[in-house]
């Protein structure tokens, strides 16, 4: 693989290349757009691959709803009584299971916000789309968020991670009386903000190559079809690389278990709404329509400058995916006062912020006391 696409996609840094999936394409220019337009019509015809086992959630839950885009899980113990409000964690909505918020033991959001002081912790875990689903656009999503809400009394803190980061804030914007505080950790909000290559893609290639995907996916963004595009571009890093590395580790039983755990997440990617998708694709990081107030959620114009709960800003130094400024620069249009905003950069890229043991024993237990520190647990 080239630097420049090294630079592009880290290691193990691969929860959005699906979503992003030209990111790569766009370092080897007008060549490389034309060579993965190629590999996506073929992969949309013909996709062989050795499908893994499905993602697991690794601290025990329950599923307390069920909804059109979601199934809403709950990590509380059963021995213990609600005494606080819900912590809601958004997860990411890019084309990869939300088991990312609770990956592994050791490697899970969930686990340390349950270990330091949190007792009544739920997860969206967003369902991949069907052909039914295929029209659902973002204000469907927002809508089942509030449908949470309301289901767990009206009154959460939120986390957002990642795409499930912008939703959340969106929900914030919409509906800010019910959000008791909020955390965005590697969510693009300023989607002009940094150079970035997310940010040079989305100006760079037409809105008709995405329309073109989703017409061969017969109205949804397949994520198979991604998958599989993305590996044809990178073959040396995807197949070959891959397998030496796995003779060089043979003996390693660790570093077998661990790369059995990732592909089990890295191999199975989701369905997105055909929808959906092009909405975030043209309003979102096109058009920058949220930062700029002129999105439209749930029948009104959606402005920062309504959300006025404590805020929490997390980015990585390394994030190629979502930049520190796209993350930070929300602080501008906030109208949470400044002395209630925490702007935090920790070392890393962007899976890191979420699953990286290092972020996980370092930061989040801070993020966790922030949020007890709002006062705003007790019900």
């Amino acid at each position: 693989m080239s630097k420049a696409m090294q630079e592009v996609v880290p290691h193990h840094e691969h929860s959005v290349p699906w979503f992003w999936p030209m990111a790569a394409a766009i370092e080897l220019g007008k060549e490389g757009v034309k060579q993965f337009q190629d590999n996506l019509r073929f992969a949309a015809e013909a996709i062989e691959i050795t499908v893994s086992p499905e993602p697991e959630w690794a601290t025990s839950n329950r599923v307390v709803l069920e909804l059109d885009t979601m199934r809403l899980r709950d990590f509380t113990s059963k021995s213990i009584k609600h005494a606080q409000t819900p912590v809601l964690v958004g997860a990411p909505y890019a084309g990869h299971s939300s088991t990312i918020a609770d990956y592994a033991v050791g490697q899970s959001l969930v686990e340390v916000l349950l270990g330091n002081g949190l007792d009544y912790v739920l997860v969206t875990d967003w369902k991949g789309a069907t052909s039914s689903m295929k029209a659902f656009g973002i204000d469907k999503y927002l809508a089942d968020i509030d449908a949470t809400f309301e289901f767990l009394g009206g009154k959460v803190n939120l986390i957002g991670l990642c795409q499930g980061g912008w939703m959340s804030a969106m929900y914030a914007a919409r509906l800010p009386d019910k959000v008791c505080s909020l955390v965005l950790a590697g969510a693009p909000i300023d989607t002009d903000a940094g150079n970035g290559p997310i940010k040079k893609m989305a100006h760079t290639l037409p809105l008709s190559l995405y329309e073109e995907m989703v017409v061969a996916g017969n109205g949804c963004m397949l994520g198979q079809t991604m998958l599989a595009g993305w590996k044809s571009m990178n073959p040396e890093e995807q197949y070959l690389r891959k397998y030496l590395d796995l003779y060089e580790h043979i003996e390693d039983k660790s570093y077998i278990e661990h790369t059995e755990h990732f592909e089990r997440w890295y191999e199975n990617p989701m369905d997105l709404p055909g929808a959906y998708y092009l909405q975030v694709i043209k309003q979102i990081f096109k058009e920058n329509r949220f930062a700029k107030g002129e999105f439209v959620g749930l029948g009104k114009r959606l402005s920062l400058k309504d959300v006025t709960c404590p805020v929490y800003l997390l980015a990585g130094s390394e994030d190629d995916i979502t930049t520190k400024e796209q993350v930070f620069d929300a602080e501008k249009y906030l109208g949470t006062p400044k002395s209630e905003i925490i702007r935090k950069l920790v070392p890393g890229g962007h899976i890191g912020l979420f699953m990286g043991s290092k972020t996980l024993r370092e930061c989040w237990p801070d993020i966790a006391r922030w949020i007890q520190s709002t006062g705003q647990l007790a019900i």
